[in-house]
């Protein structure tokens, strides 16, 4: 049976966690990450690209000469696409891109996101900090026992609130719920940090 190891603030091994075999031991499902990765992207679009369409801008409201005679192409408006500052023929308007995708799909996304990071190492599982933090070098210190380096996101359920106040300087370092956390969060982090509850609570989230 798989199991991940459970480490103490000093970095050292104080116990370790069994691990579903049918979770952490399956291969890596890549088709429903993408889903959901795409899905999280497209409600990130802002959708605010916009053109105005001939009738929307301003001006153009008589003929510019006369039909016939002039020795001219016909025209009805300078607003017309085909005049400069005209308007434009199929152009952006602002919409919205989310979309959802089924429950299922989510769940397992955030299943498979969690083994790959375990599978790379890049899930750390620590003792629940009851202890408050006075100040950012405290809790940074724990993290270089950690070894920990590059983008981190923290799921510190159980721990004492302090933790918020003093992570806030840590630079590459982000906070969150294991309720809130979504596969699309732990693909852009490089490591997870997890406590003992977190991670509890986050295989009954994905539990099938």
């Amino acid at each position: 049976m798989s199991s991940l190891q459970v480490l103490n603030s000093e970095g050292k091994k104080s116990g370790t966690i069994d691990l579903p075999q049918e979770i952490f031991a399956e291969p890596i499902n890549q088709d429903v990450i993408h889903q959901a990765v795409v899905m999280y992207q497209a409600s990130e679009r802002q959708g605010n690209a916009s053109t105005k369409t001939r009738k929307e801008i301003s001006g153009g409201g008589i003929k510019p000469w006369r039909q016939k005679g002039t020795g001219r192409a016909r025209h009805g408006s300078i607003r017309s696409p085909l005049w400069k500052k005209g308007g434009v023929v199929f152009g952006p308007h602002p919409r919205d891109f989310s979309y959802s995708v089924p429950q299922k799909v989510r769940q397992g996304a955030l299943r498979e996101t969690l083994n790959v990071k375990y599978q790379g190492k890049n899930l750390i599982c620590v003792d629940d900090f009851k202890k408050p933090f006075a100040k950012t070098k405290e809790f940074a210190t724990i993290l270089k026992n950690l070894s920990l380096s590059g983008k981190v996101l923290a799921l510190l359920d159980g721990c004492d609130p302090s933790i918020q106040r003093v992570s806030r300087n840590i630079p590459l370092f982000r906070l969150m719920r294991s309720q809130d956390v979504n596969a699309y969060d732990i693909l852009r982090h490089k490591k997870i940090l997890v406590t003992k509850t977190a991670f509890n609570n986050l295989l009954e989230r994905i539990a099938k």
